[in-house]
């Protein structure tokens, strides 16, 4: 579909026209294709075993593809999908003989989503302030406090876990939704300023100059020159804070109540089916659903994620 100006809709959107197999050639793009192929087979097994019967998870021999690919498969390694696996995630007998019972996942994915986007979206309007002011206004020692600032993600998480505990008791704030997204905000601030900063200070101060020397104030600078100059920066920041944050166990664990739990600590609760051993169809098909937000938000960002994941060394 085109618009009248013959730019397409998706690139309205933001996204670039692509190249081809023409410009690229036919030996890049079959070795980009296989490699991409090795790296989603994970991604990919997940996907299958999540619509398998669950009697054929683990059967000898394997069951590889819904489909035989027009005969290219043999039948012994196809399988029937099925979509129970995925209405299992949020309601399912848990005890023999009884009755489908609410799971509380669609709660678990409410809590995941909204504790991560929150944090980050935090330490992105915070930490993108001090990288401004690092970068435009250095102290004396501005490197040193910047070091300073990065040895908070230098120690594991699980070496400050009781500190953090005795902390939030003192402070009512265990299995709250404020302590964790707190707490979440501060560990991607060092990592939001120090990414930042780098896309600051690659940034030509004279535009900045000839607007202040046009009457701009220092927010209208930052706002209206810079801001949009680090675009891919902020987007590519925040899909890294977002896969840290979503991905976070340990804090979790600890730190959340049944009202705030996030899925990766809710999916202890699929290990185990009724007593019957690990659920293996169950538990595919809540990490194929918790991939499908992180997912979306990378493909929707993707147009930025290059400079961003070089930190602003290559230029459009």
């Amino acid at each position: 579909m085109t618009m009248e100006s013959g730019t397409s809709i998706w690139e309205r959107m933001g996204f670039r026209k692509s190249s081809g197999v023409a410009e690229a050639g036919w030996g890049h793009t079959l070795v980009v294709a296989g490699v991409s192929f090795i790296y989603f087979l994970p991604v990919l097994f997940i996907i299958f075993t999540a619509i398998k019967p669950q009697a054929l998870a683990l059967s000898v021999p394997p069951t590889l593809s819904p489909t035989s690919l027009f005969g290219l498969i043999p039948d012994q390694f196809v399988f029937t999908p099925t979509l129970e696996n995925f209405g299992s995630v949020f309601s399912r007998v848990m005890t023999a003989g009884g009755q489908p019972e609410p799971t509380g996942f669609d709660r678990f994915f409410f809590n995941s989503i909204v504790i991560a986007s929150v944090s980050v979206l935090l330490a992105l309007v915070l930490g993108t302030l001090a990288a401004y002011g690092f970068s435009r206004y250095p102290l004396k020692g501005n490197d040193t406090y910047l070091f300073i600032i990065l040895t908070t993600r230098m120690l594991p998480a699980i070496v400050v876990i009781i500190p953090v505990i005795l902390m939030f008791r003192a402070a009512g704030l265990s299995g709250s939704y404020l302590g964790i997204i707190m707490l979440y905000t501060a560990f991607n601030l060092a990592f939001t300023i120090w990414m930042m900063k780098s896309f600051f200070d690659e940034l030509s101060p004279d535009v900045e100059d000839a607007a202040r020397i046009d009457g701009s104030s220092e927010i209208k600078v930052f706002l209206k020159i810079c801001l949009p100059q680090v675009i891919a920066g902020l987007a590519a920041t925040f899909v890294f804070g977002l896969i840290l944050t979503w991905n976070e166990f340990l804090f979790a664990l600890l730190l959340t109540g049944p009202d705030t739990r996030t899925v990766p600590v809710a999916m202890n609760q699929a290990v185990s089916s009724g007593g019957r051993g690990t659920d293996w169809t169950l538990l595919a098909a809540i990490e194929t659903l918790f991939l499908i937000p992180v997912f979306l938000v990378t493909f929707f960002l993707q147009e930025h994620l290059l400079r961003g994941v070089t930190f602003g060394t290559v230029r459009k």
